[in-house]
């Protein structure tokens, strides 16, 4: 698939991983470097870091799933992206309820449109 479509990556805990592997997401590259991480108590935060990074770098990419915590952890890094793709989207998990207040992409977005637009 990564040759002819684009893919999605995520970056989550694992019922988040695992969901998202068997609703067939998960890919490798040419370079056999996956499409997610499974980010655990032990996952140092350099290595999500560089994940992100690299999903980011990655042309076949076009979507990054990220658990809220998890966003809250690399928030500097997320910040620092501004290209519209990959689009980075925080997400719950089952231990971390969603909260829009603390999604910096979402804040950003709704700064770019005001009630005159609509």
């Amino acid at each position: 698939m990564a040759g002819h479509g684009k893919l999605i990556a995520v970056l989550g805990d694992e019922d988040t991983c695992t969901g998202f592997l068997l609703g067939g997401v998960g890919e490798l590259n040419t370079h056999l470097k996956p499409n997610f991480l499974v980010v655990e108590k032990d996952t140092r935060l350099t290595e999500i870091e560089e994940m992100f990074k690299s999903f980011l770098a990655r042309s076949d990419i076009r979507i990054i799933f990220i658990n809220q915590f998890i966003a809250e952890m690399i928030r500097h890094v997320i910040d620092a992206h501004v290209q519209s793709i990959p689009a980075v989207l925080e997400i719950p998990s089952k231990e971390h309820p969603y909260d829009a207040s603390r999604d910096s992409v979402l804040r950003r977005a709704k700064g770019m449109f005001s009630t005159e637009n609509f």
